[in-house]
């Protein structure tokens, strides 16, 4: 959620509706600082009490009542052997969970048992010495101890184990109180290992080295001496059409790294299921988000996480990533958690940016700002003003132009909060309403900054005291302290900046079932970040890079050959295979620019219907011939008469997207037959109506391939994915990255039906593909790797049958 609750945006706008005409025509046009000290005076208190009642149904505190309820809930999951889905609402109890509670030491103790059952003993390990840490009963202790020398004997740490259950027998000579049955129960288990422990020790083997099977050339790497984390194939341009861009300086191959850039700043989209509706009973809603899934700070999935002392809602995939982001921003938002959620993503990012800056960095640019403000905010002016400047450096062979805004003195380009500072935020092109909306919610988050006695810790400086002494204020309606309102205008520059440059960090998620044999992943929005060097590449619709994601890691590949001199490009939306011209147009104005690429300028110039037009095309439903026309379409066939309105057909199609979406819940539901059978009832009625290379067509051979993979009819499934392949190459194209996604899961299908030659060759044309958009150390080139290796390794026999 980028923006706002709705309900808030409700509030700005009445307040918005209620300003006197000649107030917002001044608030229009007010540059950022204006803009906040007006915000400062307009921040009335029937808007920070609504704003208040929404904070309210935020669960970001700690709530013992809500542990009690995810721990129950674990228990229920651990009962029906669900271990991943216990371990989660172990977590989600123990985030809720008072940490000088006794309480949270059963949630640790609870998940360790979780995720010893899953397999995963060290972190096992770990939740036993937080159990251990945070006071867990000692009469309960034997059977935790225990778990605990079992979890040393299967990591091979003989000597640990065998002091462990030392530890464990102690233990129970103190607890006579335990029933004579648990206690006989435990010594017998406890003799059970000691004779592990020595059937290993007599019979140990000597370690083996960990190495990783598959030796790989490291990549040939020349860092940008200008632009940091960019290759030196790269060069950064200034002109005043087209602004800061990248160019290629030498010819460029197909899947080179161009850019590997850490984000400057980064928040975990949290979820819809953390907003509750107004009740009096509370709800808990045991559904998975973000929030549960990654680490908050590193977005490293999830195992077994550390939540934060103070809050309900930050959690961590370390203690070490806990420490380090309480110490750069977490000791601020911890008590605005509520507000944070509320107001939305943008608005936490716009924090956190000025909190990972420093106020004095912050300062200093703001104040530059102020002196050069209309330059700031008009590329043009600014370009003009500085190269009147004296002696120039300009012409340096393989150095940035240091006339470009966001590089440093040296010319060079950083990822820094300097070059975060200069993105543009197109204040004078923004919505008046919405640049009112963020300004209320800057001035929000500074006063409740103010009210929780937060300042000390925003400005972070050793001068701090100097500028928390009271001072009197220049306007009586003005409530924020000089340092607050600094830091105001630098975060309504930065929300204000997040429409044209937020960059959408982006996971592949598995669907449907774990225990599947064929794995089917989406890439989902995990976080919105920063990235400035990233936002420097121009959009296209006919991109020439693709870009993934490691944590808070992107990493820029080229995805064709790009000669010297040609632009890089990035693609902001829907590129011209998914979208026609029209619509693109559209979507991109948010942007605030009118795409000029040559996928535009050749559509739009050109009489013909565009290949997406043409491939989702309807079809006449008597003779199969294609439909033309606007409002009403015409058989385009001579010999048949039939007409039919757009808005007919449109609803058609409407229906039966309804009754696949159907289909597909009763597949995630294993009724296999009920699936296949509405899934050929769609496929007969579409052929009536929809051009057979239609991507709705592709998506239902898509749906059967999966129902039939879940019967294990792998002939069957590899038959209807092939289909889909067949359509997805044509809209998308053969090195696509929606081609390799299609083939890994033809891999799989192959590989469970061991159809042995057909699976290594369309192993081999995925990885290729994938490795360009996705890298060699992804997920799924690895899970492809480990296929190959297994098909190979079966004995001769069998390769030469298969």
């Amino acid at each position: 959620m980028a923006l706002p609750l709705e309900e808030w945006r409700v509030v700005a706008a009445r307040c918005w509706a209620a300003l006197p005409p000649a107030l917002r025509e001044r608030l229009a046009a007010a540059p950022l600082h204006d803009a906040v000290r007006l915000g400062c005076s307009l921040f009335r208190p029937e808007a920070a009490e609504a704003l208040q009642r929404l904070c309210r149904r935020a669960r970001a505190g700690k709530e013992p009542a809500a542990a009690r309820r995810y721990r129950e809930e674990g228990n229920g999951r651990f009962g029906r052997r669900q271990y991943r889905e216990a371990a989660r609402l172990y977590s989600q109890a123990a985030s809720f969970e008072c940490p000088d509670s006794p309480d949270v030491s059963l949630c640790f103790a609870n998940r360790s048992a979780a995720l010893f059952h899953l397999g995963h003993f060290e972190a096992c390990l770990e939740d036993i010495a937080r159990a251990q840490g945070h006071g867990y009963p000692d009469k309960l202790l034997p059977k935790v101890l225990l778990r605990k020398a079992e979890c040393l004997l299967c990591l091979g740490r003989l000597q640990d184990a065998a002091e462990a259950l030392s530890a464990v027998e102690k233990k129970l000579s103190v607890h006579q109180a335990m029933s004579s049955a648990a206690h006989q129960a435990l010594l017998k288990k406890i003799n059970q290992l000691k004779n592990k422990v020595h059937e290993k020790e007599n019979c140990a083997e000597p370690a083996s080295e960990a190495h990783d099977a598959i030796q790989r050339e490291s990549d040939v790497w020349e860092e940008n001496d200008s632009i940091s984390g960019a290759c030196s194939s790269l060069s950064l341009k200034f002109d005043l059409e087209r602004g800061r861009h990248l160019v290629a300086s030498q010819d460029i191959l197909m899947g080179q790294d161009l850019l590997k850039e850490e984000a400057f700043v980064s928040v975990l989209c949290p979820g819809e299921s953390l907003q509750l509706p107004d009740s009096n009973e509370a709800l808990w809603d045991a559904q998975a988000t973000n929030a549960d899934l990654y680490c908050h700070r590193c977005l490293k999935q999830l195992l077994a996480s550390v939540p934060c002392s103070g809050c309900s809602y930050a959690k961590y995939c370390s203690q070490n990533c806990a420490d380090l982001a309480w110490k750069q921003y977490h000791r601020t938002e911890c008590s605005l958690g509520a507000l944070l959620l509320t107001l939305g993503v943008f608005c936490h990012v716009a924090l956190r940016t000025v909190l990972l800056a420093g106020f004095a960095e912050v300062s200093r640019l703001v104040e530059q700002s102020h002196n050069d403000d209309k330059d700031l905010h008009n590329p043009e002016a600014r370009y003009k003003h500085l190269n009147k400047a004296p002696n120039p450096k300009v012409g340096i062979p393989g150095k940035a132009e240091p006339l470009i805004p966001g590089c440093n003195d040296n010319g060079q380009y950083q990822s820094s909060y300097q070059a975060v500072f200069n993105l543009l935020p197109h204040t004078e092109k923004h919505n008046p309403e919405h640049k009112f909306l963020c300004m209320l919610s800057v001035v929000a988050i500074c006063r409740k900054i103010q009210e929780a006695g937060l300042e000390a810790a925003v400005l972070n400086q050793e001068e701090r005291d100097e500028w928390l002494k009271p001072r009197a204020c220049e306007n009586g309606s003005d409530e924020l302290s000089p340092q607050l309102r600094i830091i105001a205008e630098a975060m309504l520059r930065h929300v204000l900046q997040l429409q044209c440059n937020a960059q959408a960090i982006t996971v592949m998620q598995e669907l449907g079932s774990e225990d599947s044999a064929v794995v089917n992943k989406k890439p989902v929005r995990l976080a919105t970040a920063f990235f400035p060097v990233l936002s420097l590449l121009n959009h296209s619709c006919t991109p020439n890079i693709s870009v993934s994601f490691n944590g808070t890691a992107a990493t820029v590949r080229a995805s064709q050959p790009i000669p010297r001199g040609q632009e890089i490009f990035h693609c902001y939306g829907p590129d011209r295979c998914r979208m026609r011209v029209a619509e693109r147009q559209q979507l991109l104005r948010q942007y605030f620019f009118e795409c000029r690429c040559q996928a535009c300028l050749e559509e739009l110039g050109s009489d013909d219907k565009s290949l997406v037009s043409i491939r989702n095309s309807f079809c006449c439903p008597s003779c199969q011939a294609s439909m033309q026309g606007e409002d009403t379409l015409c058989c385009s066939s001579g010999a048949c008469t039939l007409s039919i309105s757009r808005e007919s057909l449109s609803q058609r199609l409407w229906d039966l997207q309804q009754q696949i979406k159907k289909a597909s819940k009763l597949l995630s539901d294993s009724k296999s037959d009920q699936a296949i059978k509405m899934l050929l009832k769609c496929q007969s009625d579409a052929g009536n109506f929809l051009s057979p290379d239609h991507l709705l067509m592709g998506k239902m051979e898509d749906h059967l391939a999966q129902v039939y993979a879940t019967l294990g009819k792998w002939q069957e499934a590899a038959r209807h994915l092939q289909s889909s392949i067949r359509i997805v190459e044509m809209h998308h194209g053969p090195s696509s990255v929606e081609m390799g996604h299609e083939l890994f899961k033809l891999a799989q299908i192959l590989f469970n039906g061991f159809a042995v030659s057909e699976a290594l060759s369309t192993i081999q044309r995925a990885e290729e593909i994938l490795s360009v958009h996705c890298g060699p150390q992804s997920t799924q080139i690895q899970e492809l790797k480990e296929m190959k290796t297994c098909l190979l390794e079966l004995p001769r026999s069998i390769l030469q049958r298969t």
